[in-house]
């Protein structure tokens, strides 16, 4: 159950594979632990009184957990046997994440170019 520790611990490693499970499971801790975040912030008042729908607990979490959660992604679509670079695909909109989501939920392929398979 390590799950979010794992993805922390391998900050920057951009080049590797991560499983499907592992991904999806720290996607909900993320989801989890950001929707805290969010309580935190409404419990304490904290706000940056810009209107923009974020306030400061939320936002450092945000900050603190881009990086790991871009590069588990690129791991995730390295599995599929797909470069990082395709999670541009989500700016494109509902079209662009939809396909995104589809190639993230997709199985492990063999071995390839990103090396062994997690499995």
């Amino acid at each position: 159950m390590n799950y979010f520790s794992d993805a922390l611990l391998k900050y920057g490693d951009f080049g590797s594979r991560t499983k499907r499970r592992d991904y999806w499971m720290f996607i909900l801790f993320y989801l989890f632990l950001s929707s805290m975040a969010r309580v935190l912030d409404l419990v304490l008042g904290f706000g940056l009184g810009l209107g923009l729908g974020f306030s400061l607990v939320s936002w450092f979490f945000s900050l603190a957990t881009l990086i790991p959660l871009i590069a588990v992604t690129a791991r995730r679509l390295h599995d599929t046997s797909r470069s990082g670079w395709w999670m541009l695909l989500g700016f494109v909109p509902l079209v662009g994440l939809i396909i995104l989501i589809i190639f993230l939920s997709q199985k492990s392929q063999a071995n390839n170019q990103y090396g062994e398979s997690p499995e």
